[in-house]
């Protein structure tokens, strides 16, 4: 919002502690200090003297040019001779006249001229040649009773500074000069000048027809119609510069008083032309696809959530946001309906926007406008239609429902509460003034006190909104640098589970990077990985390829895979921690997850490997060797088994075993189904994992065994067992009869081909046995061994190969 410096002068009059005026400096640091950052400072005018007002006496045409006019100009005192090209120069004109002798902004200086032969002793000024504004189309024209002879720039105050403030949205407040003089009289414990707003008695019985058929969205509208307005008058030269120095340009009395209104007061209002109102004023929803053009010529649709001021046969306006145009105030009009409205915030907030609209009324109603300064605003307005364009007023008409207006906040105040949070004790007098001074009803308590919050004041609401009032009034810069004070004890960390950190360490040190993906994904991809579960689509998606909930880690993994690769990242490997959401009847299941994936080649470029791809047991011994790191491998196994995104002859199922023996599912492994490559956009393969963090997490708490001095003992076995029999199952029923001093299993070979059944496959292993407190003999070795191959034959039907 931009004001005027001198508008808000006439306000309140704020002084320093030794009694001179605040300087325009000191002015914009209080504002910005109390939460309302000045984002700027500018002059009204640029720098110039010898600019006085002239009167065009005399116009004639120059003799030897066609767009240049010869004129006599008058100072007041004496006349002189200006050449001027402006097209609008004509006889009895006041305009700025910069005399021989004048210094024009951008150190121009003003001298005597000679313009195609004929002699200029001065020149005629515009707008922008005074640096007041870009008009340049012709010479400012000034009002017919501007004082002839007056220094031009004491005549129009240009004295004086823009100042701009960037309001957060919890401020609306001081969208306005009431606003924001209540604010920097406060922060100065100086007065207001009280505008002085009496109620205008009717002139006449005409009383404006209106019916709220939507109470909720508009609570309070009021209207008055005047009759017999001349809307041909001229705008005050005092209303037109406050307007333009508040950045919005005149148009015609009427609209600028309304907008004056809403600059001085905060209210946004709106006249219509009663002959273009059929029947009465309605307020009602609009009609799904109602058609409305607005006031900027714009033709919309409008929502079934907008709310509209109608009559009984169209609509005439979007309320809180813009007027139609075929019902407002034209060069015809003769007689108004003036209205004044509480919207309730909600109900305009984004309409505006879904139009691809943003105006003054909008930005204040959907913020919040004080509900009980309608009719303040329209007693002011009424008396400036009256002054400036004349007519008959008629009695104003108000329809509101109480139940649907906004209640003031009463908040409880704690004084040791205050104390605290501000880490300063201040008065309780000093509570009680800034409280009072910010327009609030404050009662002491034995804590506190109870405080009333006004009714323009749409951000208070709870005890913090008070203390951070006390803050702002009594200044952020005096309250104390203190290093804050907490306990912080140290947080105990459980011995079985491993640290997030320990984890991402791990699966860096595995040549992974860790990604962090968006949880709302594409919904063909999100179908193609997990087709099980139907994921939770956004109300309001950023876009359609970000329209719903992830149900797995791997939909976002393959996407940025595919990203990077499509960008000459040949070898990519990424992982990720995060939450997959999985719809359960009502509820939603949230569940950490761990995910990876890797494809290209298996080691970075390099003289020392041969080239070769990543493959399903590179990526499974990423796997174990992540699980080795938490002390439990032997609880988990690899399944062969089947998931709809991934290659049937390249998948396993990994499972962990319970204290009980029970084997459940805790992730899948595999390679990316490639029916799925073009779907993810990708042409190589991709290995993926997906693992429940939980279970990932659990670790065995160490436990320490005393190393055995004695010989180990080892056996090596080869067995022929049948092609299809897991490995896994061999050594389980290996270990299930070697007894308990076997301390080592591990396979080293195997082999198909000459001299074993096509069927069939053979296993070298290695088993060694240490006793921890004695040496083992060769028998009882032996009758491990017998038992093993006993139970391989009757299990699995392995024998020895021979």
């Amino acid at each position: 919002m931009k004001f005027s410096e001198q508008w808000l002068r006439e306000w309140v009059q704020p002084k320093t502690k030794s009694g001179e005026q605040v300087s325009t400096e000191q002015l914009a640091h209080q504002v910005t200090m109390a939460g309302l950052e000045v984002d700027g400072i500018e002059a009204v005018a640029g720098e110039f003297s010898g600019v006085v007002v002239g009167e065009v006496v005399k116009r004639e045409q120059h003799p030897d040019a066609d767009k240049l006019s010869l004129c006599q100009v008058s100072d007041g005192t004496e006349t002189f001779q200006i050449v001027c090209g402006a097209p609008n120069v004509r006889e009895g004109l006041k305009i700025p006249f910069a005399k021989i002798g004048a210094v024009l902004p951008g150190d121009f200086k003003i001298k005597k001229a000679k313009l195609r032969g004929v002699e200029s002793f001065g020149m005629l000024c515009a707008e922008k040649e005074l640096g007041i504004s870009d008009a340049n189309d012709g010479l400012m024209e000034l009002p017919a009773d501007a004082p002839v002879g007056e220094d031009f720039r004491k005549y129009m105050n240009l004295d004086d500074a823009i100042i701009e403030v960037d309001l957060t949205p919890n401020r609306a407040d001081c969208l306005s000069m009431a606003g924001l003089a209540r604010e920097v009289g406060v922060l100065n414990k100086a007065d207001l000048t009280e505008l002085k707003i009496d109620a205008v008695a009717p002139a006449i019985d005409d009383k404006a027809s209106i019916e709220v058929l939507a109470p909720e969205q508009c609570p309070r509208y009021m209207g008055r119609i005047v009759k017999g307005v001349n809307v041909t008058a001229a705008t005050p030269l005092w209303m037109v510069e406050k307007l333009r120095r508040g950045g919005i340009r005149s148009i015609d009395p009427v609209v600028d008083i309304t907008n004056f209104v809403l600059l001085e007061l905060g209210q946004p209002m709106h006249a219509f032309d009663l002959a273009q109102i059929e029947g009465g004023i309605r307020v009602r929803m609009a009609e799904e696809g109602e058609k409305l053009t607005l006031l900027d010529g714009q033709e919309v649709a409008l929502n079934s959530d907008t709310v509209v001021i109608a009559d009984h046969a169209k609509p005439l306006a979007m309320g809180g946001i813009m007027g139609g145009e075929h019902s407002g105030v034209s060069e015809n009009t003769q007689d108004l309906l003036l209205e004044a409205a509480f919207f309730s915030p909600l109900a305009i907030a984004g309409r505006a926007r879904n139009y691809g609209l943003h105006t003054d009324s909008s930005h204040r109603f959907e913020r919040g406008v004080d509900y009980n300064l309608a009719a303040k605003a329209m007693e002011r307005a009424t008396a400036l239609i009256l002054d400036i364009c004349g007519g008959q007023p008629g009695p104003v008409v108000e329809v509101s429902a109480e139940e649907n207006l906004p209640k003031q906040a009463q908040i409880h105040l704690r004084r040791a509460r205050a104390e605290l949070i501000l880490g300063i004790k201040l008065e309780d007098s000093e509570i009680e003034d800034i409280l009072t001074r910010l327009g609030m009803q404050v009662t002491a308590t034995e804590d506190g006190w109870d405080v009333i919050a006004p009714s323009y004041r749409f951000d208070m609401a709870i005890e913090p909104d008070l203390i951070e009032e006390l803050a702002r009034i009594h200044g952020y810069e005096n309250l104390p640098v203190r290093i804050p004070t907490a306990a912080s004890p140290l947080a105990r960390l459980p011995e079985n589970r491993l640290p997030m950190g320990d984890l991402r360490r791990q699966m860096v040190a595995r040549g992974y990077q860790e990604a962090i993906t968006y949880s709302f994904v594409d919904p063909q991809i999100q179908k193609a990985m997990d087709p099980a579960n139907a994921p939770i689509a956004l109300l309001n998606p950023i876009s359609t390829e970000m329209s719903v909930m992830r149900t797995d880690l791997l939909a976002g993994l393959v996407q940025a895979v595919s990203y990077n690769l499509k960008r000459q990242q040949p070898r990519v490997r990424l992982f990720e921690t995060g939450l997959r959401f999985i719809p359960d009847g009502d509820k939603l299941a949230q569940i950490p997850t761990l995910a990876f994936a890797a494809t290209g080649s298996r080691q970075a470029q390099g003289w020392a490997e041969p080239a070769a791809d990543v493959d399903f047991f590179d990526v499974k011994g990423d796997v174990e060797a992540l699980l080795a790191r938490t002390g439990t491998l032997k609880q988990y196994r690899f399944v062969a088994g089947q998931h709809p995104a991934l290659h049937p002859g390249q998948t396993a199922i990994i499972e962990k075993a319970d204290e009980n023996g029970q084997w459940a599912t805790v992730g899948v492994i595999g390679a990316l189904h490639p029916s799925l490559y073009k779907t993810v956009g990708t042409k190589q393969s991709i290995i993926l994992v997906q693992l429940d963090l939980e279970a990932v997490r659990e670790t065995a708490i160490p436990d320490f065994s005393e190393l055995s001095k004695y010989p180990e003992m080892r056996r090596d076995l080869a067995l022929v067992v049948a092609s299809e029999a897991p490995v896994d199952q061999v050594l389980e029923a290996i270990r299930a009869k070697a007894g308990d001093y076997l301390t080592k299993l591990n396979l080293f070979d195997v082999y198909v081909g000459k001299g074993i059944d096509p069927d069939r496959k053979s296993l070298a292993l290695g088993l060694t046995w240490q006793h921890p407190s004695r040496t083992l003999t060769d028998e009882e070795v032996n009758d491990s061994v017998s038992n093993v191959l006993a139970h391989l034959e009757e299990s699995l039907g392995a024998t020895l190969r021979g």
